[in-house]
C-alpha cells in the first residue's frame, strides 16, 4: 500500500514514556507524520523538547521532527482533533478520565489507536493483537452507531504483560489448550520508570504489579473471543491463573508458562506451529509488521533480554525452553519487549492495519 501522502498523527500524553516511544518508533515512519503533541496544561505552551526536558527515556535521541512543535492541552480536545487525522492514546489520567477523554476525541469524529486500559473491557470497543484477532475489528460499526459517528472510533492493544504468550496459546488453538498458569517477569519500563527514577529496582524483584495479574488472566480470552450482536464476547477457555513480578530489566517482559492441552501434540509440531504462525499484518507487508511473528530458540539459556528482546526491531516475540513437563503437559519461556510490541509498537500496528482497511484515512 503506497500513500499518495502522509497521513496527520496527533499523540495524547506525548510527554510519557510510552507517548516518547510513540514519538521515537513514528520518526520516519512512511505513512504517518506527528504533526501534534498533546499533554497535561502544565506542559502545555512549552515546546515539546522544553515540556520533556531531561525526562527523555529512549535510547535514541529525540526526533528533530517533533522537537520545537509546541504542545497543546489534551484537554482541549476540539482544539486538538482539528489538527490530525487521528490520534494515538499514552494518557495519564484515571480510568474514568481515560473513558471520557478518548470518547470525546472519538466524537470529534477522529479516530484513537489507544494504549491505555480504560476501554480494553468496553463491549463494542476491539482489543486487538493485529496477528491474531483482527476481526474483532468489525465491532467497530457498532461503537460508531452508539458514538453517533461517522469516522470517530476507538480501538486499543492489549496489556503487555500477554504478548509473550497469549500469541503463542493463539499459534497453538487447534490443539485445545484449556489451562495455563503464567509467571511473569516484567521490566521497570513497564511502569514508565528507568533505574534512574526507581533506584530501588536495582538489585531487587518487587512481587506484586497492580492490576497486572487479573489482566494477564482476563485479556487473552477477550482476544480468543467472538463478535457477537456487535460486542465482543469472551472465550471461556484455556482457563489462565498468573502472577506478576517487576524485575530488575529496563525494557523485556518475560514469561514461564505451563499448559494443558486437550489434545495430545508433539514438540515438533508446536514449534512448527509457533514458527509459521503469521496473520493479516504479514499478508499484507505493514512497516511495522514482524516478517517473523514468533521465533523458536533451540539453546537451554534462551531466550535472554540482553540478546533477543530487539527481535525483529522488537515487533516479533522469542520462545525456547519448550519441554515436557511432569504436572502439565508443557512448557516455555516467551519474551516480548513491553514497550515496542507491548505498547506503542503494537498501537502502531493497530493503526496500520486500520488503515490498511479503511478504518483510518484523511481528513
Amino acid at each position: 500500500m503506497i500513500m499518495e501522502k502522509k497521513l496527520r498523527v496527533g499523540v495524547l500524553g506525548a510527554t510519557g514514556m510510552v507517548g516518547q516511544r510513540f514519538i521515537s518508533l513514528l520518526a520516519d515512519h512512511p505513512w504517518y507524520e506527528v504533526v501534534t503533541v498533546a499533554a497535561s496544561p502544565r506542559s502545555a505552551g512549552k515546546t515539546y523538547e522544553e515540556a520533556v526536558g531531561g525526562r527523555w527515556k529512549m535510547s535514541v535521541p529525540m526526533p528533530e521532527g517533533v522537537k520545537k512543535l509546541t504542545v497543546m492541552d489534551v484537554n482541549q480536545v476540539d482544539e486538538v482533533a482539528a489538527t490530525v487525522d487521528f490520534v494515538f492514546s499514552a494518557v495519564d489520567m484515571t480510568k474514568e478520565e481515560i473513558r471520557a477523554i478518548e470518547e470525546a476525541y472519538a466524537k470529534t469524529e477522529t479516530p484513537v489507536v489507544s494504549n491505555n486500559s480504560a476501554h480494553r473491557w468496553t463491549p463494542d470497543v476491539p482489543m486487538v493483537i493485529p496477528e491474531v484477532n483482527p476481526e474483532h475489528f468489525e465491532v467497530i460499526a457498532d461503537q460508531k452507531k452508539r458514538l453517533g459517528t461517522e469516522r470517530g472510533f476507538i480501538a486499543v492493544k492489549p496489556n503487555c504483560s500477554i504478548q509473550s504468550y497469549a500469541p503463542v496459546l493463539a499459534a497453538w488453538k487447534e490443539f485445545e489448550p484449556y489451562e495455563v498458569v503464567v509467571t511473569t517477569y516484567q521490566a521497570i519500563s513497564g511502569a514508565g520508570k528507568t533505574f534512574k527514577d526507581w533506584p530501588e529496582m536495582v538489585e531487587n524483584i518487587i512481587p506484586y504489579i497492580g492490576g497486572e495479574e487479573e489482566k494477564s488472566e482476563q485479556e487473552p480470552l477477550r482476544i480468543f473471543g467472538k463478535v457477537e450482536n456487535g460486542r465482543v464476547v469472551k472465550a471461556a477457555e484455556p482457563v489462565i491463573t498468573c502472577q506478576c513480578i517487576r524485575v530488575p530489566v529496563l525494557d523485556g517482559h518475560t514469561a514461564a508458562v505451563f499448559v494443558k492441552f486437550r489434545k495430545k501434540v508433539t514438540k515438533e509440531e508446536l514449534v512448527e506451529k509457533m514458527v509459521s504462525y503469521s496473520g493479516l499484518p504479514q499478508k499484507l507487508d505493514l512497516p511495522s509488521a514482524p516478517k517473523q511473528f514468533i521465533q523458536y530458540l533451540e539453546e537451554d539459556n534462551r531466550p535472554q533480554v540482553k540478546l533477543d528482546v530487539d527481535f525483529e526491531r522488537g515487533m516479533g516475540i522469542s520462545v525456547g525452553r519448550l519441554r515436557e513437563d511432569t504436572v502439565y503437559d508443557w512448557k516455555f519461556v516467551g519474551l516480548s519487549h513491553n514497550t515496542v510490541r507491548g505498547a506503542a509498537g503494537g498501537a502502531i500496528l493497530c493503526a496500520e492495519l486500520l488503515t490498511a482497511q479503511g478504518y483510518i484515512s484523511a481528513k
